[in-house]
């Protein structure tokens, strides 16, 4: 029985060191009571040390897990310091004033982040306590109006596991009935199973008055009863008085007091760290059964992983040649599942690899196609003087086409980055191969930048190929014939009632007028609508699409969202008073995907370049050519309208030519190119770029790691024998039978509170008043 703490301790350090809890909630005591209820001297009383931190306020701002292991030596060690033995218990505590600073700065902040001390000596008994902050009820200095709040979470995330004994201290000079520590120890163990009651401060009662009753557990009952200790006083503190003196002082402040000499042996420190020893043993011994179900599961869990590692030898040059075949080969694999979408390469939480390349080819791409077509959307006039239609066409054709080299080369650039990042996100499996990973992300980068030029080129051969002949006899071309006779409407508009995108924006309304708010948003064909949220039950607006366009939008001073207007070209009002509503997204990809569907929907960018036609040439202008430049011959009119109307024609059909065999054109010659070259070519150059062992030399921090997965592998297969010896070669000790308790007040709210002192002072005072008044009125 005597190895179960330190089987538990050990169990703390293995899963500490290693990062994480192994999902277990290992047996302990926390130690709960006011701020100066005497815990951190019950501390030091078990120790025979002085080693705690002291002062006024807030002393203990971390959970302290101190670890009691009987030993001949006496030193004390940091699960923080590997190694470093400390003999010197003053630098025992200056190391917990510093690594508590380390963590919540020097404003007497708290932090639940645990320090691991555990403390060998030949006076101690095998013992795990975590001591925790003190409950307080006002903030002092620079902590938080909240800290009231923020100590009582720190202590119920401890004491509301069931595995957790609970050490409630309070001192005899309070009311005990309305002890912190008793409430919130009754809050999470109702029954008692898991409290224990600590007296301390008896020798400052006053004069004629003792705690007598409680310790019997006649006055004020606990299921474990209570046990008293008397500590140093501040005097003795102070005057750095020996614990050991002070200790034999506590065994005849019990021997000699009337009241309590009777049950002296079962009062004092001694006795306390000796029940406690007991109760802590019994009480692991009773969890026994739960903790070892969960050491197995847990041990299933890590064995296929512990596998690789029993026999591992770093330097075995077939281990090497095997991982680095496999860590290709799962990088080849993990970058198709990216592409493709598949398997557990997808992310949930946002848009990458296939699916970002994706977006760009179908909303991104074709967006910074229709910015450019839709430049000559607009014919405002035509300048004087003859010219010929067939040849103004075919420039103004010539001059969109080579306006296409701009967004197509951006789509191939945005694709490149897409992809890079994307071997970046495989290449975290190889972490614990650094020079692997390296070189594999610098070998397929180098390839994806070769094949960079190809692709440009070959995108820039097909704009060529439709500059090299303009084909008017498409079966898609309007031809001359129907020019003159059709008059092509602007807003190419989808089929009616066509739902073209849905999802979240910000409506950006100034604050008198209802401040900023989210809403679900569905653009159609004909209107733009906003619900209250996805199920589009309560619809808040539905602005029709005529005449609208879009506008950009400067950010904020202090704004992170990424804006765009919407205004009515008539100078009308938009939505309610306003002549244009601001739609805020999170990121410029959405900003921009956004406008992509406002132009399929026929809703256009603001700026609109100018197509100005004559003497036989074709020309683009930012500016408006002036008003007396401006023809207002009816038949020149009419062939700038009949040229306006092939161009668009012809230009729709490039515009579809593009856009298909763009995205062909980059997944031929870049992505699939990628895939082969990963599957079939990668592996040999990696073997020519160096010395496989350099290679294949793995990470400190992975080192580290299988050494810390190996000892708690072997720690948790120990902690399995050490259980199956005693659960079937020991005898559960019952717990003591329960007792009256309702002594200890509920903790009750605000709103709880007056109503009780409404029912016990204002009622009375009340009904009393009412009974005096109809007295006097009798009379």
């Amino acid at each position: 029985m005597e190895d179960l703490i330190p089987l538990i301790n050990k169990l703390q350090d293995a899963f500490s060191s290693i990062g994480q809890s192994c999902n277990l909630d290992l047996p302990q005591i926390a130690v709960v009571g006011g701020q100066s209820a005497g815990k951190s001297s019950v501390l030091e009383n078990f120790v025979g040390r002085d080693f705690l931190p002291r002062g006024s306020g807030i002393v203990t701002r971390r959970p302290l897990i101190l670890q009691l292991v009987n030993n001949k030596a006496e030193y004390a060690e940091f699960l923080h310091c590997k190694g470093r033995k400390f003999v010197d218990f003053d630098e025992v505590r200056q190391e917990i004033e510093a690594e508590t600073d380390r963590i919540t700065g020097s404003n007497k902040g708290i932090s639940p982040v645990p320090i691991n001390l555990r403390v060998y000596s030949p006076h101690v008994l095998n013992l795990t306590l975590i001591d925790l902050p003190g409950m307080t009820k006002v903030a002092v200095g620079d902590q938080p109006p909240d800290i009231e709040h923020q100590i009582r979470d720190m202590i119920m995330q401890f004491i509301t596991r069931e595995s957790c004994l609970i050490l409630a201290v309070t001192p005899a000079n309070t009311d005990l009935a309305n002890s912190d520590a008793l409430k919130v120890a009754k809050e999470v163990d109702p029954q008692g199973l898991r409290t224990i009651g600590v007296i301390t401060k008896l020798d400052l009662m006053d004069e004629g008055t003792d705690a007598r009753d409680i310790l019997e557990n006649k006055l004020l009952p606990l299921r474990r009863g209570y046990i008293g200790v008397v500590n140093r006083s501040q005097k003795d503190i102070d005057g750095r008085k020996d614990i050991r003196a002070a200790m034999a002082a506590e065994r005849k402040f019990f021997l000699s007091h009337p009241s309590y000499r009777h049950m002296a042996e079962r009062m004092g420190t001694p006795h306390l760290q000796k029940t406690l020893n007991q109760q802590l043993t019994n009480h692991i011994r009773d969890t026994l059964p739960g903790l070892r179900s969960k050491l197995q599961s847990q041990l299933l869990s890590l064995e296929k992983e512990v596998e690789e590692y029993k026999n591992y030898r770093p330097d075995d040059p077939t281990r090497k040649t095997k991982a680095l075949l496999q860590m290709v080969q799962q990088f080849g694999v993990d970058f198709e599942k990216r592409i493709e979408g598949s398997g557990d390469q997808v992310d949930t939480a946002e848009l990458s690899g296939g699916a970002r390349i994706n977006r760009i080819f179908h909303e991104r791409f074709p967006f910074e196609l229709l910015i450019k077509f839709h430049a000559i959307k607009n014919v405002h006039g035509v300048r004087t003087g003859l010219f010929t239609p067939d040849l103004a066409f075919e420039a103004i054709v010539k001059k969109q086409i080579i306006k296409l080299k701009e967004p197509c080369l951006k789509c191939i650039d945005l694709v490149i980055q897409e992809l890079i990042n994307t071997f970046r996100q495989c290449t975290n499996k190889l972490g614990s191969y650094p020079r692997l990973r390296e070189e594999t992300e610098r070998i397929v980068t180098n390839y994806v930048r070769e094949r960079e030029g190809k692709t440009k080129d070959q995108v820039l051969l097909l704009i060529d190929i439709e500059l090299s002949y303009i084909n008017t006899n498409h079966e898609d071309f309007i031809g001359f014939a129907n020019a003159q006779q059709r008059n092509i409407v602007n807003k190419k508009r989808a089929i009616p009632n066509q739902v073209i995108r849905k999802g979240w924006l910000t409506l950006h309304i100034s604050i008198m007028k209802g401040g900023s708010k989210e809403y679900w948003f569905v653009l159609s064909a004909e209107s733009l609508s906003w619900y209250k949220d996805e199920e589009e039950k309560e619809k808040k607006y539905m602005l029709p699409l005529d005449n609208l366009k879009l506008r950009d939008v400067e950010k904020g001073f202090m704004s992170t969202k990424h804006i765009f207007a919407i205004f009515n070209t008539e100078q009308r009002n938009v939505y309610k008073d306003l002549r244009q509503i601001e739609l805020a997204c999170d990121s410029q990809e959405d900003m921009d995907s956004w406008k992509a569907s406002f132009l399929r929907a026929g809703v256009y960018p603001e700026k609109d370049q100018v197509l100005i036609v004559g003497n036989s040439s074709a020309v683009d202008s930012d500016e408006a050519a002036p008003a007396d430049t401006f023809s207002m011959d009816p038949q020149l009119e009419r062939q700038v309208e009949t040229i306006r109307n092939l161009v668009d024609s012809y230009i729709g059909i490039v515009n579809k030519t593009i856009r298909d065999l763009m995205p062909k054109t980059i997944m031929h010659l870049m992505i699939n190119s990628a895939k082969d070259f990963i599957h079939s070519e990668l592996l040999a150059y990696l073997y020519s770029s160096g010395d496989q062992n350099s290679l294949m030399e793995e990470s400190a921090d992975q080192a580290q790691r299988r050494d810390e997965m190996l000892r708690m592998y072997h720690a948790i297969k120990e902690a399995l024998g050490i259980i199956g010896d005693i659960s079937t070669s020991t005898v559960s000790t019952p717990v003591p039978p329960p007792v009256n308790d309702t002594w200890i007040p509920e903790t009750r709210s605000e709103n709880e509170q007056h109503a009780a002192v409404w029912e016990r002072v204002t009622f009375p005072l009340l009904w009393l008043s009412m009974f005096r008044m109809n007295c006097l009125y009798t009379a």
